[in-house]
C-alpha cells in the first residue's frame, strides 16, 4: 500500500487532486487510518486513476466520469 504522497508521484497528480477525487467518490482510497486520517492506495488503483485521468483530458466532466464509472 502507498500512502497519498507516493501514490500522488506514481500517478503524476497532486495530492490535493487525490483528496478532491476522494471527496467526490471517483478514488477512494483502499485504507484510510481511524487515528491519523492517512490514504493508503493500493497499485490496482492506478489504473483507475489513470482511466479518470484519460477520461478528464477528453473532455469529460467529473460528474461524467463518476457515472462512467458506476456502471463498470
Amino acid at each position: 500500500m502507498f500512502r497519498i504522497g507516493e501514490f500522488s508521484r506514481l500517478g503524476q497528480v497532486s495530492t490535493r487532486m487525490l483528496r478532491h477525487y476522494d471527496k467526490l467518490g471517483l478514488l477512494v482510497p483502499s485504507h484510510t487510518d481511524e487515528w491519523t486520517n492517512y490514504r493508503y492506495y493500493t497499485l490496482d488503483q492506478l489504473s483507475q486513476l489513470h482511466r479518470i485521468i484519460a477520461l478528464k483530458e477528453l473532455g469529460f466532466s467529473l460528474q461524467d466520469i463518476a457515472d462512467l464509472l458506476q456502471k463498470e
